[in-house]
Formats: C-alpha cells, sequence, structure tokens
C-alpha cells in the first residue's frame, strides 16, 4: 500500500493524504457508535484530482469511503476497521461555480457547507430551501447522496427534487459532466436520480445543478399544543387548504421530547411546557410572496378555525423573526437533548400521514407492555409523514446496558409495525452500514435484485463504499 499512498501524495499534494495523527474527525461516526481505520484520509481539491484518486485506487485494489461532513446517521461515510480503505474527503472542493438568476439555478461542489449555500442564495435574492439540523457542518454532496430531507419538505421536496444535475466520478474514475439546468430532457435513464441517494456506492458525486426560489416576503411561524395527534393530522388538513402551497413546515413533538429540551436545555422557552393538559405540539410555517399583512391574515384565520373545531388547544405566533428562530431552536435541540439523556434507540420511519395517529397508538401501547417504564420521544415532519420515532431507557435504567440488550428487540417490534401500515423503516437518514439487514429484510426481491444489478454494473470492482445499502 505504500506505493498507493506515494501516488496519492503526488495528485493531491502530501498535506492533504493524512495517515497519522488523531483521525477520530474522520474515522468515527457521529453518533460514535462505530471507528473505524483508514489507510488514509485523502482530500482532493478539484474533480480532476478526485478521479485520479479513484483510478489509483481502482488499479490498487483499495476502496474508497466518500465523505462530506460526516454528520450522518446511519454508519455510511466512516471506514471499516480493516485499514485498507481510503476516505475521500470533499471539504476542500467547496466553491459555488455559478449562480444563474435568470434559470433560478445555482451550481455548487460537493464539499460547500449547506448552511453556506443557503447564505449565498440569500445574499444573490434568492431562497435555497433545504434545511436540516445539521446545515452548519453538513455538505451538499452528503445531502445529495443521502437524499436528505429536513423541514421543508412539505413544499419543496426532497433533495432530490431540488437537484437538476450532477457531475460524478465513476467507480472507473471518469468524469460525467452532467450538471444541466435543465427543468425537460427526457434522453433516457434519469442517472441524475440513480445517483442522488446512493450513499455514495454507485460513484462520487463532485458538484450539483441546484434549483433556488424567489426570496418569501412574509414568513410566518406558529406553536400549536394540539389534543391528540388526530388533531394534529386534521390541522394540517386546514393548513393545506388555507395556506395552500405556502405551507413550508409542520413539524409535531411529543410532551415528553419538549420536557427533555426544557431540562437539559433551560436556556430556551420551551412554549406550553408547563402545561400538560395535551400530549403534543406542532410548529408550522407559512412563506408567501403576499404582503405581511395578507399573510397574517390568512395564518390567524387558519388558527382561528383551527381553535373553533377542537384541533388545536393553544397556540402562539411568532412576532418577530428573531422569535421563530427561537420556536426552531427548540424543534432542532431535541436530538441533542434527547443525547445529553443518555443514549437512546433511534428511529426515522415514514408512513403515509393518514395512518400515522394509529400506528403511535398501536405501537406506543406494544412498546410499553414489552418494557416496563420504557420512554418515547417521538417528534418529526409530520407534514411529509416522516417520524423520528426514538425509545429512551426507562428513567432509573442504565442506557448503555437498555441500548446493548434491547436495541435489536425493540427495532424488530417498530420496523414490523411499520410494515403493517405500509411504511418504510428508513425516511431520510438513508441505510449505511447499520440497517443493511432491515433493507435485506424488507424491500421486495425484485427491487433488490434491480439494486444489486445496478451496483454490479457501475461497480463491478465493489470499489465504493462497500457494505454499505446492500
Amino acid at each position: 500500500m505504500q506505493a498507493l499512498l506515494e501516488r496519492l501524495r503526488a495528485i493531491v499534494g502530501a498535506p492533504h493524504v493524512l495517515t497519522g495523527g488523531d483521525l477520530t474527525a474522520w474515522e468515527q461516526d457521529w453518533r460514535r457508535r462505530e471507528r473505524g481505520r483508514a489507510l488514509a484520509v485523502v482530500r482532493p481539491a478539484s474533480t480532476q484530482e478526485v478521479a485520479a484518486v479513484v483510478r489509483a485506487c481502482a488499479a490498487a485494489g483499495s476502496s474508497i469511503v466518500p465523505q462530506g461532513g460526516n454528520t450522518g446517521l446511519v454508519v455510511g461515510s466512516t471506514p471499516d476497521g480493516s485499514g485498507t480503505q481510503v476516505v475521500l474527503g470533499t471539504t476542500r472542493m467547496a466553491a459555488i461555480r455559478a449562480i444563474d438568476a435568470d434559470n433560478l439555478t445555482v451550481t455548487v461542489e460537493a464539499g460547500c457547507i449547506l448552511q453556506n449555500l443557503q447564505d449565498a442564495a440569500e445574499k444573490a435574492g434568492f431562497l435555497f430551501p433545504l434545511s436540516l439540523a445539521a446545515e452548519g457542518s453538513c455538505t451538499i454532496g452528503g445531502n445529495l447522496g443521502t437524499n436528505a430531507g429536513g423541514t421543508q419538505v412539505v413544499r419543496y421536496g426532497n433533495a432530490r427534487e431540488l437537484c437538476l444535475g450532477l457531475e460524478v466520478v465513476t467507480p472507473q474514475g471518469e468524469v460525467w459532466d452532467g450538471l444541466s439546468g435543465l427543468r425537460k430532457d427526457n434522453t433516457g435513464y434519469d442517472l441524475r436520480a440513480l445517483f442522488i441517494g446512493s450513499e455514495g456506492t454507485l460513484g462520487i458525486i463532485t458538484a450539483a445543478t441546484m434549483k433556488l426560489y424567489p426570496l418569501p416576503a412574509a414568513q410566518l411561524t406558529a406553536w400549536a399544543a394540539v389534543p391528540s395527534l388526530d388533531a394534529a393530522v386534521a390541522l394540517l388538513g386546514l393548513a393545506h387548504r388555507h395556506l395552500g402551497a405556502g405551507l413550508t413546515g409542520f413539524e409535531v413533538m411529543n410532551r415528553f421530547a419538549l420536557g427533555l429540551v426544557a431540562r437539559h436545555m433551560p436556556q430556551l422557552r420551551v412554549p406550553f411546557v408547563e402545561r400538560d393538559d395535551f400530549p403534543y405540539c406542532v410548529l408550522l410555517e407559512n412563506s408567501d410572496s403576499e404582503s405581511e399583512e395578507h399573510a397574517r391574515a390568512r395564518f390567524e384565520a387558519l388558527l382561528e378555525t383551527a381553535l373553533e373545531a377542537g384541533c388545536v388547544a393553544d397556540a402562539v405566533v411568532a412576532e418577530s423573526l428573531g422569535q421563530a428562530r427561537e420556536l426552531w431552536h427548540v424543534r432542532e435541540n431535541i436530538p441533542l437533548a434527547q443525547a445529553e439523556e443518555g443514549l437512546n434507540i433511534k428511529h426515522d420511519i415514514s408512513l403515509p400521514v393518514s395512518r400515522i395517529p394509529a400506528f403511535c397508538a398501536e405501537t406506543d401501547a406494544l412498546l410499553a407492555q414489552e418494557i416496563a417504564g420504557v420512554r418515547l420521544v417521538n417528534f418529526g415532519h409530520l407534514g411529509d409523514g416522516n417520524l423520528h420515532y426514538n425509545v429512551q431507557a426507562p428513567e432509573q435504567g442504565d442506557p448503555k446496558e437498555f441500548l446493548r440488550t434491547q436495541e435489536a428487540r425493540i427495532n424488530h417490534l417498530v420496523y414490523e409495525a411499520v410494515a403493517r401500515f405500509g411504511g418504510s423503516f428508513s425516511a431520510e437518514h438513508g441505510v449505511g452500514g447499520l440497517k443493511v439487514d432491515e433493507l435485506a429484510h424488507y424491500k421486495p426481491p425484485a427491487a433488490l435484485a434491480m439494486m444489486r444489478a445496478i451496483k454490479r454494473a457501475l461497480d463491478p470492482q465493489n470499489t465504493m463504499n462497500p457494505g454499505r445499502v446492500l
């Protein structure tokens, strides 16, 4: 492998081939569930350097693990323990190549941090709507590789819907320039959609052309206490009817999740947390092109209708962007508060919105019956049917022991229930290395056969992120 390392140094420069010192940032996943050992961490600065690195690794028989911000939650971007894999980090490829104002697109390199793209778009007078908790450190390449979702999917869709074109380095080290800004192109298979969500197993995304939108003239945010999940779903229906395409966010959070934020982050003000007459809260957002006055009138009419219909027990509307950010901070800090409470069992599931109340009622009761004292942290993107249905150890229990002894059993109970209700065990986090067995179990055999055929055809040497997804 020494010859490969020398070749990699010649391609990207010796300072950008890391083989010694503390490589924890690249070798350990964000949740600290697994720690691998890389042959090297290689940080190319251009698409041409990525292609040369891929060719060198393929010739040497060394597999590659593409990595952006390493913020994934399913152990999909860290090396195994063999010490033979090359971690290819994209963070030196962070340029925004071009903004096409008339075409409402931006072309950006894979290593660009999501928040930097949001800021650049806003500076140019546009909105880039992909938004998630890790936006200060996750990268566009990783967002596309996992088909990231986030808080505005209800209006703008996942990362796949926001992408018009890609530049990709294939497992053979060839460069596919598909950076089209076209919204219509019926010329064969949609290769762009194939690479998005493939988690680095089919090639390395090096750049993308993404959609931009006009900045909204008005943005309104409300926090509503609801008497049940059925009421939350009814409120969602009212929001669709009253706000139409203006509905950009609709998040649900159970009382226990909000109680964890209040307990571990007392500096944050959690609305209604002292009350015990409702099990859930909803955070909803309306972005509109009309004036603030007209948008607020429609927004408040929605809440009045919901109060009269019994969908909402109480509600507050943010009076400023600062207050709106404070409400979003509460929602975004639920995962951090849960981590402060101790190790937990995470689920990223999706279901038809209409079936979510029945799923939660049945699965809540099942888990309570099977594991005395279990605590449920249920929150997520109700607007698009995505729940983070997480399970915390009993209050006096040992979180590490709970994770060790109960994770497989709880996963089975939850995923079987998800399947019964017609859902998916992974909504936006992906499969990675953590859920490979679940994919093999729950994906139809015909779908698995097609996926494996695609992998064999594009990556016959199994160079790209082996052991992930399939």
